[in-house]
C-alpha cells in the first residue's frame, strides 16, 4: 500500500511553490490538476485544486472553497534540523501561527499556515 495525503488547494502552482521551498526539493510529479511531492517513508503528499476534486464531492460534501482559510489539516514535519526548516517556511511566506516552543509532547514545535490555511508544524525531538 501506499499512502497519499491530498490538500485541497485554490492555486495549485503557488502551492507547489510553495511546498517545493519548504521542503526543499522538486515535485516528483507536477501536471494539470495534480502536484505531488514524495516524502521520506515511502508517503506522498499532493496538491490538487478545490475546483477539481469539487466536481467529485460536492453534493453529499460542500465546495472546499467554502473553508478557504479554516484549518483542516495539519502537516506535521518532524526534522533534525528545526532552524533550517523554520527558516525555509518563513522564505515560503508562511504565516506565522505559534511561535518556536517546547512542548509538553517533547518537541520544540513552531506552527505556521500554508497559502490555504493548512497548519504546518515545524519540530524537533527536545534533547
Amino acid at each position: 500500500m501506499t499512502v497519499e495525503f491530498i490538500l485541497y488547494v485554490a492555486d495549485q502552482q503557488r502551492s507547489a511553490r510553495f511546498y517545493e521551498i519548504l521542503l526543499g526539493w522538486s515535485p516528483t510529479l507536477s501536471v494539470p490538476g495534480m502536484t505531488e511531492f514524495a516524502l521520506p517513508g515511502g508517503c506522498k503528499l499532493g496538491l490538487m485544486p478545490e475546483s477539481g476534486i469539487a466536481r467529485i464531492i460536492s453534493g453529499p460534501l460542500p465546495h472546499p472553497a467554502k473553508a478557504q482559510g479554516v484549518p483542516r489539516c495539519e502537516l506535521y514535519l518532524l526534522v533534525d534540523d528545526l532552524p533550517a526548516l523554520i527558516q525555509r517556511a518563513e522564505g515560503a511566506d508562511a504565516t506565522l501561527v505559534s511561535a518556536e516552543a517546547d512542548r509538553d509532547w517533547g518537541h520544540r514545535v513552531a506552527y505556521y499556515a500554508d497559502p490555504d490555511g493548512h497548519v504546518v508544524a515545524c519540530a524537533t525531538p527536545l534533547v
